[in-house]
């Protein structure tokens, strides 16, 4: 039963043959009624609240296409708001119940939802790849991922363990930490099973009900996640998703019966979140974007080298905030980019599902356009196009969103090229011919989230460790995100908030402490006087 529930077109969507290419494309009129009946016929995503898949009573709809075919997948709400109400009321009943349960009852949930998460992660996968367009590879190690952090809210009694101290005679002190109550999380569309699971987990572990927005443009994963944490024993009301855009998140960040929003996403979203959120007196955290930079020694391994940047570059079409979109050649490494070119064109740009695919569609046409713009400018502004991966065509996949690896050198700071996070399978390379140079270089630039470099020399990478002003290293390892025994802790332009995702920072942003101080005297029955002077022993 749960296997048929958890395949994507049963949950989401209903598959629907398509009319014949040949008949549409002679008559323009008919392809207008075709795309109609699509559209009328289409599976509508439900929300799910209070334990419930739920039919939007919506009138705006957003379409949700396969990024590498085009088709017509299914319709997602704007969901009204009072729905939105709704699944917060729904919540805020479920969060006084649910904050009572023990934390070994929370730890037992999480426990069962980790091995359903682990059984099915294929059937995610296989929805990202229809979704999103990545790799299938590529999107279990995006569920797996997200597994971690699953596995990680498995130590909650550990790590919510409280202190105790005696501070005077018959008198102690303690702290412990509280659950917040309604929290939200609003997801992006690169990563769609692994934000998620950074989010929602921790908060329920914590003992705190969660409303969840994922992305509009790939909701699959959340909604089969869902499914998982009913069947693992998460509460009604405990669990509930929301869709839509705008009016969706202003409604996260206005409503007051919501203390706190973990958001990740790109810089004008976040901003406009936290500002907003903090204004109505929310705890936000906001994860934004990034321009993430490895520096290339000359003595680094050089075929070791290549290989990495080759993969941390065009690995999920360059869609992740912690992409290496930036190269720094040191001194005499320019002269590696010849070879490093090589390697990117010989990966296979295709379908997600074909297992020989290295790089699959970007995420809209909208995103394929700017990423082309974004090439052009550089070598507008003079920079050496290396290898152009636009314009390229998938055999039978002619209508999908593809870019294929880029590479631009002899780039300057000016360029927009430069300034822009491109989001997409292009790699950016920069010349400077000392360590200290490229060290100012990154510390320039606005972002903090990640950075590496490669070298073989310890003082070297000691050096770089200390002077960089980014807050995730990578020594050798091009995108060091941190497994969640520690936390994600990118900095500066990248976050806003002062608590980071998972880890402990994690669970703290999802709980409050609180401290009691009790005095209990031996000799209370014998006391016939008040004492009002401060304790001192």
């Amino acid at each position: 039963m749960l296997s048929s529930l958890l395949k994507p077109q049963n949950l989401l969507r209903a598959t629907k043959a398509p009319l014949r290419r040949s008949f549409t494309t002679n008559f323009p009129a008919l392809q207008q009624v075709a795309a109609a009946q699509q559209t009328a016929t289409a599976e509508r995503v439900k929300n799910f609240i209070n334990g419930e898949f739920v039919e939007s009573q919506a009138d705006k709809w957003i379409e949700l296409r396969n990024p590498a075919t085009q088709e017509l997948l299914c319709l997602v709400p704007e969901t009204t708001n009072e729905e939105l109400n709704e699944a917060t009321s729904a919540a805020e009943a479920a969060a006084k119940e649910w904050r009572k349960s023990t934390v070994l009852q929370r730890q037992r949930v999480m426990m069962d939802l980790q091995y359903l998460i682990r059984e099915n992660q294929a059937k995610i996968a296989e929805n990202i790849v229809q979704e999103q367009g990545k790799t299938f590879e590529d999107a279990k190690g995006d569920v797996f991922r997200g597994l971690q952090v699953v596995e990680q809210a498995c130590s909650l009694p550990s790590l919510l363990m409280g202190e105790k101290l005696t501070v005077a005679k018959d008198m102690e002190t303690y702290a412990y930490r509280e659950p917040l109550g309604v929290v939200a999380g609003i997801c992006p569309f690169n990563f769609p099973a692994m934000i998620p699971l950074w989010m929602f987990p921790l908060a329920i572990a914590a003992g705190n009900s969660i409303v969840m927005k994922p992305s509009e443009r790939d909701p699959g994963a959340m909604m089969m996640l869902a499914k998982l944490a009913a069947e693992a024993g998460v509460p009604k009301g405990v669990l509930n998703i929301v869709h839509g855009s705008v009016d969706c998140v202003n409604y996260i960040c206005d409503e007051p019966r919501i203390k706190a929003i973990s958001f990740v996403g790109s810089d004008r979203a976040g901003q406009h979140i936290y500002t907003r959120g903090n204004a109505n007196g929310k705890r936000v955290q906001a994860n934004l974007g990034a321009k993430n930079h490895a520096v290339i020694m000359p003595d680094a391994n050089k075929q070791a080298t290549l290989n990495a940047i080759a993969g941390a570059a065009f690995g999920a079409a360059g869609q992740r905030c912690m992409a290496l979109s930036t190269v720094i050649m040191v001194g005499k490494t320019k002269e590696w980019l010849p070879e490093l070119a090589e390697r990117a064109r010989q990966l296979k740009v295709g379908y997600g599902m074909d297992p020989q695919t290295d790089v699959g569609p970007v995420i809209t046409p909208q995103s394929k356009e700017r990423i082309e713009y974004l090439v052009q400018s550089g070598v507008d502004e003079g920079a050496e196009l290396l290898l152009d991966g636009r314009g390229i065509v998938v055999k039978n996949y002619e209508k999908g969103n593809f870019v294929g690896p880029t590479i631009l050198s002899n780039v300057k700071p000016n360029m927009e090229c430069y300034r822009e996070e491109i989001f997409g399978p292009v790699l950016v390379c920069l010349n400077v011919e000392t360590l200290d140079e490229a060290v100012e270089l990154i510390n320039n630039n606005p972002y903090g989230n990640g950075t590496a470099i490669f070298t073989n020399s310890g003082p070297i990478a000691r050096k770089f460790e200390h002077d960089i002003d980014v807050g995730q290293v990578g020594i050798n390892t091009p995108i060091p995100v941190p497994v969640p025994p520690f936390s994600f802790t990118g900095s500066r332009g990248s976050i806003l908030g002062d608590l980071n995702f998972y880890g402990k920072s994690g669970l703290h942003f999802y709980t409050k402490p609180k401290t009691v101080t009790s005095l209990w005297r031996e000799g209370d029955a014998d006391h016939t006087r008040s004492s009002v002077s401060m304790p001192t022993m």
